[in-house]
């Protein structure tokens, strides 16, 4: 009985692993047995492969075929095999050669008139190909701008099933990614547009150089959309690896542009409240699917109208804020997503939200109630904490024009460089990455500068976890003036920032 193979490549997450597609035919009645626990939309490539095949000028073999997906123990889902599946049985029947086939990994969705599709995941499954040794892959014509981003394997675009068969045949070559161009960076909105809120901006600042978390408070339209809309252009550029990192979880997600796929600027997600638990984390039938902080991965998740998320969507954030990733257990498979972002929050200090306080008609019972969202795990995670006042005036004559994104983007820079070089022997790019045990023992700072920290643990205003953050503060602060080591001025400042509520 004629067997042929080919290979593709399935996704656990956001990890690629190459798939051997197995071609059996058989004699008796016409039928295909899929085997290798496909999920309902792979089960159903039978019959698109079967009309593409057919739709291309193929001929379809009689009798029964048996597909088999190795590793057999491994979920399966999507429509990526469809090319694969196809290639096998067609160099099963002796319709084309398998000499192409060899080393070669396919990925692509069969219409059921022949044309090849682009499909999800088409960076990670050629990481993993590449990984794995193999030299060539053969992905849809639209996925070719996203498939050259991986170097070191030869690829090339297929835009229908018939100019694949010919490739097999060496009748017809296949198309060939273009080099790439210049890429203009992206707009980014310019901190110079914000009026007023010195405060709001040098928290903006110090999160953006320590990569902390910020909570920011006020009344509406004083400003706290404007300001994290503004905290990506602060932010230094993704390096080459977290921008395949950061763009593998986009091209799972599906939302990588199609000019310019590679993502080198953090990105910025911000969610409706109306937002479920699992399009927040990560969910779904079968493998899980990336959520909305996955998305947010090395740049910026900003809830706003925060109190108005349901409770489970805000302390589900509790852990991942810890451990900078999600683990989602499934029954097929658990799936581990990277969630390493920063959060920013911001509400309003009660329901009626009036533009000055004097004018809010809530009852302090319902004030705590609209705040009680915010529990006091979550706000223990979150680093600062900033109250935004309503504004006097729409132009800022004393003070001059604002300091736009650039200015504040060197000194930014500046600060990073120098908590990288600091902790560069540990691996930590930034203070907030750093564990309190090291800044406690290794970095430890002298009992003169922490003593403030002493008396607010011993009064019950700050946590352990609220001490370890007030001194990765503190040590950005230290960054920001250029001093060596913070001193009890910069853990007094974080202490600061730490004590501000939310009303």
């Amino acid at each position: 009985m004629p067997i042929a193979k080919a290979w593709s490549a399935g996704l656990l997450g956001i990890n690629g692993r190459v798939i051997e597609i197995e071609a059996d035919l058989g004699g008796g009645l016409s039928r295909i047995t899929l085997v290798g626990l496909p999920d309902a939309g792979l089960r159903e490539a039978k019959d698109r492969v079967r009309s593409a095949v057919r739709n291309s000028g193929q001929p379809w073999p009689d009798g029964k075929i048996t597909l088999g997906l190795s590793p057999a123990n491994l979920p399966k889902m999507g429509s990526a095999f469809d090319l694969g599946i196809a290639a096998a049985v067609l160099a099963a029947s002796g319709a084309v050669p398998a000499t192409r086939l060899l080393g070669t990994v396919l990925l692509g969705e069969l219409a059921l008139d022949g044309r090849i599709r682009a499909v999800r995941g088409i960076l990670p499954g050629l990481l993993a190909a590449r990984a794995e040794g193999y030299g060539r892959a053969v992905v849809p014509t639209d996925s070719l701008v996203e498939a050259a981003l991986v170097d070191g394997i030869e690829v090339a675009g297929a835009p229908h099933l018939r100019e694949f068969v010919a490739w097999l045949n060496r009748e017809a070559e296949l198309a060939r990614p273009e080099p790439p161009g210049p890429v203009p960076p992206p707009e980014v909105p310019d901190l110079a547009d914000v009026i007023g809120q010195p405060e709001a901006r040098w928290a903006l600042e110090v999160a953006a150089a320590g990569g902390h978390h910020l909570l920011l408070s006020g009344p509406p339209g004083v400003g706290k959309t404007m300001l994290a809309k503004r905290l990506p252009g602060l932010l230094p550029q993704l390096t080459p690896e977290e921008s395949l990192e950061v763009t593998a979880v986009h091209s799972v997600d599906g939302s990588l542009s199609k000019s310019s796929p590679l993502v080198t600027v953090p990105p910025f997600v911000a969610p409706h409240y109306s937002i479920s638990v699992p399009a927040l984390i990560g969910g779904g039938s079968g493998i899980a699917s990336p959520g909305a902080i996955s998305r947010a991965h090395r740049g910026v998740l900003f809830l706003d109208e925060v109190c108005e998320f349901g409770g489970q969507c805000l302390e589900s954030l509790r852990t991942v804020l810890e451990e900078g990733e999600v683990r989602i257990a499934r029954v097929k498979g658990a799936i581990t997503y990277p969630a390493r972002f920063q959060l920013v929050l911001a509400t309003n200090p009660c329901a009626c939200a009036p533009p000055k306080d004097a004018d809010c008609v809530c009852s302090p019972t319902a004030r705590r109630r609209y705040l009680a969202k915010l529990s006091g795990p979550l706000l223990d995670r979150v680093d600062l904490r900033v109250r935004l006042r309503p504004l006097s005036a729409i132009t800022a004559h004393d003070t001059g024009p604002a300091e736009p994104s650039e200015a504040v983007r060197e000194r930014v820079l500046a600060a990073r460089e120098r908590a990288a070089q600091r902790w560069s022997d540990h691996g930590w790019l930034s203070n907030s990455e750093v564990p309190g045990p090291a800044l406690r023992r290794e970095f430890a700072l002298p009992a003169t500068a922490t003593a403030v920290l002493d008396r607010a643990m011993e009064r019950g205003a700050l946590s352990g976890r609220g001490a370890d953050r007030c001194l990765r503060i503190a040590w950005t602060l230290a960054d920001l003036d250029a001093e060596p080591r913070p001193g009890a001025d910069q853990v007094s400042a974080a202490l600061a920032f730490r004590e501000r509520v939310a009303a």
